[in-house]
């Protein structure tokens, strides 16, 4: 297995698939390293590859108000990674030979992060992490355990700035993670 700086090397210079021809920066992740909690996103939108940092546009920010509100922070516990390291054109969703190109990356983030809890945000995520049949608007908030690590998923941020009514629901997503990271650390 791969060390931090081989496996961020490595990605740095990968070519794997079309989206290389197009990126400014890989946007390979950010966070605490050794995180109970890991967020995966879809892919890097324009200000993310301009950065070369996840989450850092308009849905970053709100991203950053969600994590505040279960006592988490992108710089001191949590992970935030993507499936996809370049940003498709257009912000359209990642092709799956564009994930199947990356998802090798992300295996790896998650071998070394070792987290407890992995949160998807989106569908895409949720379909490619923990099943492909997932459906965001009927699963969001539900919990699986898979090799001991408790999964769910939760609407993109994105999302939630294109319909404002999805944040009540959201919110009680929030406190349900913040709850099994909190229950997960009294078990230790």
């Amino acid at each position: 297995m791969m060390d931090w700086t081989q496996l961020k090397k490595t990605c740095a210079g990968c070519t794997a698939c079309g989206l290389c021809q197009t990126r400014h920066n890989v946007v390979f992740g950010v966070g605490n390293e050794a995180a109970d909690v890991m967020f995966i996103g879809e892919g890097p939108g324009e200000q993310e590859d301009l950065q070369g940092e996840p989450f850092v546009g308009p849905a970053g920010r709100l991203l950053d108000d969600m994590l505040s509100i279960i006592d988490l922070d992108r710089k001191k516990n949590c992970y935030i990674a993507n499936i996809v390291k370049c940003r498709p054109p257009r912000n359209r969703d990642p092709q799956e030979s564009e994930q199947d190109a990356c998802i090798g990356y992300l295996h790896s983030q998650i071998d070394l992060v070792q987290p407890k809890i992995i949160v998807c945000l989106g569908r895409i995520a949720a379909k490619r992490i923990i099943d492909p049949d997932y459906r965001i608007t009927r699963q969001h908030g539900t919990w699986v355990n898979r090799d001991g690590i408790w999964m769910t998923a939760i609407y993109h941020p994105s999302a939630l700035l294109r319909d404002v009514s999805k944040r009540p629901e959201t919110f009680d997503d929030l406190i349900s993670i913040r709850e099994k990271a909190r229950e997960l650390r009294a078990c230790v």
